[in-house]
């Protein structure tokens, strides 16, 4: 399943292109995870390699997993540190009003028996960051390039919903739900010491072209 969607591969690090409805870690359903296929994951290494960070069950693209413990821990270290650079690409339910911008928002997590845990923004909370831009306007859509500056649970589709007040298209929490998230972690730059950085990009998924964003 995952030798088409190798982005980057040395004695270190790992890079694949992760597709949505994959889960990093094992969920409460017991549902097929990337946990659960780590061993195909070896590429002729007996140890099994470890994600570094996480994304979404239904967010596509770059995950960088270590090919052992030290360079697990450098490179979480790295992530910590906000030296890491991200680039994902998301479609919006709606058009912003400029072009361009930056997101300060704050996270907090709330919760309740009807509607579960999610982020919200709060003074109060974590700072958060996230710059952006617009690629493409499409029949009263646009697709946008996020840049996040810290890594806060589900920051980017709060920073779309409550930041821009427009919501990513087709998520199930934050905006109306639909039958894909339109969110792909497209780009990944971990810098290292004494060697080249790990870069990877991970191409649009056919998901957005299906709508009509990133033909030309």
């Amino acid at each position: 399943m995952f030798k088409d969607r190798v982005l980057f591969i040395d004695g270190e690090a790992l890079v694949i292109d992760k597709p949505a409805g994959l889960p990093v870690d094992r969920p409460r359903d017991r549902s097929r995870s990337l946990e659960d296929m780590l061993g195909e994951l070896t590429f002729g290494f007996q140890r099994l390699p470890l994600p570094v960070h996480r994304l979404d069950r239904d967010t596509s693209g770059c995950l960088l997993l270590a090919r052992n413990p030290k360079a697990h821990k450098r490179f979480g270290q790295a992530f910590e540190q906000g030296l890491v650079t991200k680039r994902y690409v998301a479609v919006l339910d709606g058009e912003p009003e400029g072009d361009s911008g930056e997101i300060d928002l704050p996270l907090i997590k709330i919760s309740s028996e009807e509607e579960g845990w999610r982020m919200t923004g709060d003074p109060t909370g974590k700072p958060a960051f996230t710059r952006w831009e617009v690629i493409e306007r499409v029949k009263g859509k646009a697709m946008v390039a996020f840049f996040p500056k810290t890594g806060r649970t589900h920051q980017l589709r709060v920073h779309a919903a409550e930041g821009l007040g427009l919501p990513i298209l087709g998520d199930p929490v934050y905006g109306a739900g639909g039958p894909a998230v339109m969110l792909h972690a497209a780009e990944l730059i971990v810098p290292r010491e004494g060697k080249p950085d790990v870069k990877a990009e991970a191409p649009l998924p056919l998901r957005f072209h299906n709508i009509g964003f990133g033909r030309g």
